[in-house]
């Protein structure tokens, strides 16, 4: 659905009058400089906080958005529905489609950007809800990659040296609890949840997310490093519960990488040797294998990886995007070794063959 009377231009030009977003910083992510500006010292503060390996002196950006903390506003919208992604049930986002770009609206919370043709707007109860202000900033920086000619994944990574490995899998196989586990052996960390990938000079680069990792309580308590991350009396709550209920527990606590684990930092772009796909079944079901696949005749594989780009890509024209094929995914990954994760869940080993992998600059043997 289009509005053919709304324009994204002269509703951003109305809430940047009535909140003047005066009080600026620049965010530098890999060769993508982000401005940022807002009507909050104390967004101010906590964009700092929270983005302090980014932070840069002001330069010449190329993405601008202003984030005004405000009422809920109230769009003269009908809005549409966003189906829950696949295995999910809880109905989070709407959205309306301008003359020159889109609205989103979290259901939940009452926050809405609006956005497109380069032009971010993010409006509403920013400072209870600074999460999805990180999310809104980082899927600025994604959309430019993807214009660039980029393919979005849905997986961890980290990397070593020269070296970097993705890992994916469905939800819940714990793709981000592996990535953790390999930064006790001082891997540096590239991303919790999405990467970019791109071929340049023959070489597969991927592109991290400059969010922390969001854990579970049951990643943390089984994670020396992650220990204290949680309060006590939360963490007594916790251990009093079964695997399974706690492996299910929704709630999340980010863990800065370079608070917790000293010997490795935040690094945005790394080459992509391996893509690591866990397809692991239960504690009991004897130890993990690794067996390196053909992605070309494992689509089955590779539908862990791709990932839609979603409400909040834009196109560089404003036209409908066209939709990257499992082809295209398959020629992009054809220069990195791929490797299926099967078996019994054991993430010490599965970590220990991921530090191999990196060392040997690629499948081991």
């Amino acid at each position: 659905m289009q509005v053919e009377s709304a324009s994204r231009i002269e509703m951003n030009d109305i809430f940047r009058k009535q909140y003047p977003a005066d009080i600026s910083i620049c965010l530098k992510f890999g060769d993508c400089v982000i401005s940022v500006r807002m009507n909050s010292d104390e967004l101010k503060a906590h964009m700092i906080e929270y983005f302090k390996s980014f932070v840069i002196f002001a330069s010449r950006p190329n993405i601008e958005i202003t984030v005004h903390e405000a009422d809920i506003p109230d769009f003269p919208f009908d809005f549409i529905i966003k189906n829950p992604d696949p295995g999910k049930t809880k109905i989070k986002e709407e959205y309306v489609d301008l003359t020159d770009g889109r609205i989103v609206k979290k259901r939940l919370t009452g926050m809405n950007f609006v956005f497109g043709l380069g032009d971010n707007l993010a409006i509403g109860p920013c400072i209870a809800n600074f999460n999805q202000v990180i999310n809104f900033i980082n899927n600025r920086y994604i959309e430019w990659k993807l214009h660039q000619g980029g393919l979005l994944g849905h997986a961890a990574g980290v990397c070593f040296g020269e070296t970097g490995v993705a890992m994916a899998g469905f939800s819940g196989m714990g793709k981000s609890t592996l990535a953790l586990h390999m930064l006790v052996f001082g891997v540096d960390f590239v991303s919790n949840d999405r990467l970019v990938i791109m071929n340049s000079d023959q070489e597969l680069t991927m592109f991290g997310v400059a969010k922390h990792p969001r854990i579970n309580p049951g990643t943390a308590l089984n994670n020396e490093y992650l220990e204290n991350l949680i309060p006590d009396e939360e963490k007594f709550r916790y251990l009093a519960l079964s695997k399974e209920d706690l492996w299910y527990l929704e709630k999340k606590y980010d863990a800065p990488v370079e608070v917790y684990f000293r010997n490795s930092r935040f690094q945005l772009s790394a080459p992509m040797n391996g893509l690591f796909i866990l397809s692991w079944e239960n504690e009991n079901a004897g130890p993990p294998v690794f067996r390196k696949v053909d992605i070309a005749h494992r689509h089955d594989l590779l539908r862990a990886f791709m990932k839609e780009t979603g409400l909040f890509y834009h196109s560089s024209n404003g036209e409908n995007p066209v939709r990257p094929t499992e082809d295209d995914y398959v020629q992009m990954l054809s220069d990195c070794d791929v490797v299926e994760i099967k078996g019994g869940v054991d993430f010490d080993k599965a970590a220990r063959f991921g530090m191999d992998f990196l060392k040997n600059n690629g499948y081991p043997g």
